[in-house]
């Protein structure tokens, strides 16, 4: 009885693994605005989905590091779904407090950007699987607000 239940268990865990997943990429991060309290940045996320149905999205975390250190942390609730058998564009702001940016006035030096490392686990609810998260890495260059970006 013991061996049927194993390979009843293992036939699910294939089947399982080997289910299509959307997949998910970053496609840039850039500056939005400047308020008072912070630097805002946008990071754009391109999700396609394999299923011809939409497909909810729990939340979007993420942890934006620099020098070693992290800057930003936050989550995003409830941001929408995904369309079925298509592409989704998704928006997440990333905000940086400016005490923090004073901090790392070493990385900016003269070229007036920040080396960085955004981490995002983007949580999406499947049928049959229930909730998967899709790991996300993305390491660039943002440029700092000028004043001409300020004041514009």
């Amino acid at each position: 009885m013991a061996q049927l239940v194993n390979k009843a268990k293992d036939f699910v865990a294939e089947k399982i693994a080997n289910v299509k997943k959307p997949e998910a990429s970053v496609d840039d991060v850039d500056f939005k605005r400047v308020t008072r309290e912070c630097v805002e940045y946008l990071a754009k996320l391109s999700v396609s989905n394999p299923y011809g149905t939409s497909i909810p999205i729990c939340e979007i975390s993420y942890s934006l590091k620099s020098a070693g250190r992290e800057i930003a942390k936050g989550t995003m609730p409830d941001p929408g779904s995904l369309k079925g058998n298509d592409t989704t564009i998704l928006e997440v702001p990333v905000k940086v407090a400016y005490s923090i940016l004073m901090n790392l006035a070493k990385d900016i030096g003269a070229d007036w950007d920040i080396d960085y490392k955004l981490d995002l686990g983007l949580t999406i609810d499947l049928p049959v699987i229930g909730n998967f998260t899709i790991p996300l890495s993305h390491t660039g260059e943002i440029k700092l607000p000028s004043l001409s970006n300020v004041f514009a």
